[in-house]
């Protein structure tokens, strides 16, 4: 019985969109598990996006497709990727959950497993917080929420400046976003993948 995992995730940058692929690929990791990629859809402009010189920077996943709200309901568990906003998920994010209204209206998203992962511009930028807040749009849809477990040695890891957290995995972009995601918070991107597709695997089985 194959398990569906959907990572959708929003990137301005790159940063999001490179811990969304190490996501995918620690879930595709357990055996029985379909994995896919998708962003939410875009709400500035073109315009907008040359004069924060984000254009460029999105061409690297410009393939991955749009997602679909109401596609959610066909995953068994789902792992949301977003920049922080001020200590909250960004607006593209907020608006895709924001469609969510007719799948919370039938119960679509009760008792699948919902999980998140983040980037922000500085060390204390707002990962615990992005991630707690976002839990509370997942408990209303009645979502079972899987963090990063300390069984991850990544999240114990003094040696570097470093993103990741037991609610979930987190790359730092630094203020002029060019900090890349590093080996440290890829590895625990990567484990949370794998460990939020081994749970769906048990639940479904």
């Amino acid at each position: 019985m194959s398990v569906k995992i959907q990572v959708v995730f929003y990137s301005m940058y790159g940063h999001v969109y490179r811990m969304a692929e190490a996501v995918a690929e620690g879930a595709r990791s357990v055996p029985g598990v379909e994995v896919v990629l998708r962003q939410v859809p875009e709400t500035l402009s073109d315009e907008a996006l040359a004069k924060m010189g984000a254009t460029e920077a999105r061409r690297a996943f410009s393939q991955v497709p749009t997602a679909d709200a109401d596609s959610l309901a066909e995953a068994d568990a789902i792992l949301f990727g977003t920049p922080t906003r001020f200590g909250n998920m960004c607006a593209q994010m907020r608006a895709f959950l924001d469609r969510t209204g007719g799948l919370w209206a039938k119960g679509a998203l009760i008792g699948k497993i919902g999980s998140v992962f983040v980037s922000t511009g500085t060390q204390h930028g707002g990962h615990e917080t992005t991630i707690t807040s976002f839990h509370t749009t997942l408990l209303h849809h009645g979502m079972i929420i899987v963090g990063c477990p300390y069984s991850e040695p990544g999240l114990t890891n003094m040696g570097e400046i470093t993103g990741g957290t037991p609610y979930g995995a987190g790359t730092l972009a630094g203020g002029d976003g060019s900090r890349l995601p590093s080996e440290n918070e890829l590895k625990i991107a990567r484990f949370q993948g794998a460990h939020v597709a081994a749970i769906a695997r048990k639940m479904k089985g």
